[in-house]
């Protein structure tokens, strides 16, 4: 039979947050795979795990990769670890997690920190409906390009950013989104120094140059959805909706118009009886 791969969430900052389920699963395989085994090895030296290291990331060779993948489809057991917080999150792994399940190698997660979830949590940024867009590229040309495909985006992003480049990023934000969308940088999520900056991008990108500090460490940056395209949205489904209702019973306009604009059926059916009650 074959193995199993883990694919288990570490702390990304606070040892404290190191789940009791990955520590047994980490004591327990016979490998662990990780994206720096110098950083990793201290926390699992922290841990009491003297479990057998190897690196891996998405820039190893076939060959590394390979020995992982011969050690599952020998039956044996491999846990996938990155240096903070949640594997294939903005970090490496999804090679190996795609290999293996093509090989119907049982992949099971250990959940645990991520960084975007627990910054988008303690926001006050609505988080109902959010997207995770990773770090935006280094480049400026194409950062502004990518922001541009997200400007009419009426949900929450998520964007993860390193401190050298977190000036550029938020005037490249300001100038595509606006300057003042409303917007939070956390900053050094469950350490010692962890801040959340709250308020438009010009304020926060006011505040970031006028204190060096808060242009150190991991930084996560949430940007509020576009409230006018939510607005714009709606205005579309009405204007079909009430076309539809011209030639149609009402819920069959409201099914149709669900299907046209990718709006809530039961929704459209209320607006569609308040529009004709008959």
């Amino acid at each position: 039979m074959p193995g199993q791969l883990y694919v288990v969430a570490t702390p990304i900052g606070n040892l404290g947050d190191m789940v009791p389920r990955a520590v047994e699963v980490l004591h327990a395989v016979d490998l662990i795979a990780a994206e720096d085994t110098r950083h990793s090895g201290r926390l699992l030296k922290h841990l009491g795990i003297d479990t057998p290291l190897v690196a891996y990331h998405d820039h190893s060779d076939e060959r590394q990769m390979g020995r992982v993948l011969d050690m599952l489809v020998q039956g044996q057991t491999v846990a996938l670890i990155s240096d903070a917080g949640t594997p294939l999150i903005s970090d490496p792994g999804y090679r190996l997690v795609r290999e293996a399940r093509l090989q119907d190698i049982r992949v099971t997660p250990i959940p645990g920190a991520c960084a975007a979830i627990a910054a988008l949590s303690a926001s006050g940024l609505p988080s109902d409906r959010f997207s995770f867009e990773g770090f935006p590229p280094p480049k400026t040309a194409a950062r502004v390009k990518r922001f541009e495909t997200l400007a009419e985006s009426a949900q929450t992003m998520i964007f993860y950013e390193s401190p050298h480049r977190i000036l550029d990023t938020l005037r490249d934000m300001i100038t595509t989104f606006g300057p003042d969308r409303e917007a939070v940088l956390a900053r050094e999520i469950t350490k010692t120094f962890e801040t959340f900056l709250t308020g438009t991008l010009t304020t926060i990108l006011q505040q970031v140059c006028a204190d060096s500090n808060q242009q150190k460490g991991e930084m996560v940056v949430m940007v509020k959805g576009n409230v006018d395209a939510v607005s714009a949205s709606e205005a579309e489904q009405l204007r079909i909706l009430k076309t539809l209702l011209d030639d149609l019973p009402v819920k069959q306009a409201a099914a149709l118009a669900a299907r046209i604009t990718g709006g809530r059926k039961n929704a459209l059916y209320q607006l569609a009886l308040s529009l004709r009650p008959d």
